[in-house]
């Protein structure tokens, strides 16, 4: 197992209840609709496929030529966009029509994100962000595309990680140019690490602790977000939570699996496995209820 028991614990707490997250905010958005200037007619992968890879290409330019500044608004933007829909739906639940207080909250968490950032500040809103982003997509996608999309990112996954390795590097230029990271950051200390840590605070050595490298648990925000797609699609669909939460708990189990067999040191590309759990629990719903 790559990690320990503990982070690997921890890890799967969080995308589980992101995916929670996920199908609350996508079903107010579906009771109450989305702002009007986010909603898009349905589309076909044919049309998405070309933008997604606008995208890395973009993202790719960006890196070659270390456009920070870019990057950070480009950043900060999506973060605004997507903290806004999760915190404007919290509020329509509890019974409030106030966007521009979600609007407030959302700005104020994405600049102490990007300029003030702590482990407990970015893990909290990666909760809240995906669900945010899961709300627009799925107003344009349709039960068939999603799995065409499934199926698409999975491959591009294995290839960006076992054999290009770009999403190793967009990683390290996220984390250690821009100073962003799109997905979940555990850090993980050893006893040995904790106890130099703790006789460095003591000694007031303030270069000792710099010198400590602190491994981190990682989980790419994609890894997240097309499993809540996925089951805010089916659940749209079929007007009907049941077949979204077999795709949260296939994805869940799929993810499970990979952080149990993964090894320390190695890359793994998690779409394939995430992937293969939604279709599994999918022809199991199917044979159940069909």
């Amino acid at each position: 197992m790559k990690h320990r028991t503990g982070i690997t614990l921890i890890i799967l707490g969080m995308f589980i209840l992101t995916q929670f997250m996920g199908l609350f905010v996508i079903n107010i958005y579906n009771q109450n609709g989305l702002p009007a200037y986010l909603i898009n007619e349905e589309t076909s992968p044919a049309s998405l496929i070309p933008s997604l890879i606008f995208t890395i290409l973009i993202i790719m330019l960006l890196m070659k030529y270390k456009q920070k500044i870019v990057m950070r608004i480009w950043f900060i933007l999506v973060v605004i966009i997507a903290l806004f829909l999760s915190f404007n739906a919290i509020l329509i639940k509890l019974g409030f029509n106030l966007w521009y207080l979600a609007l407030c909250i959302a700005t104020i968490l994405a600049l102490l994100k990007l300029f003030k950032p702590n482990k407990y500040l970015h893990n909290l809103t990666e909760l809240l962000i995906y669900p945010g982003i899961a709300a627009i997509f799925i107003s344009v996608l349709t039960v068939w595309s999603i799995i065409i999309l499934l199926v698409l990112i999975s491959l591009y996954d294995v290839w960006a990680v076992w054999h290009s390795g770009i999403m190793q590097k967009m990683a390290k230029f996220q984390m250690e140019e821009v100073g962003i990271f799109g997905g979940f950051l555990i850090p993980s200390l050893t006893k040995k690490q904790k106890e130099l840590i703790k006789k460095a605070k003591k000694s007031k050595k303030i270069n000792k602790l710099k010198r400590i490298k602190v491994g981190v648990a990682m989980l790419g925000g994609g890894d997240v977000i097309f499993p809540i797609i996925t089951a805010g699609v089916f659940m749209s669909a079929f007007s009907s939570i049941i077949p979204a939460i077999f795709i949260i708990f296939g994805a869940f189990f799929g993810l499970t699996y990979l952080l149990l067999i993964s090894e320390k040191t190695k890359f793994y590309p998690a779409m394939p496995f995430i992937s293969f759990g939604i279709f599994a629990s999918l022809a199991l719903w199917r044979i159940i209820f069909y």
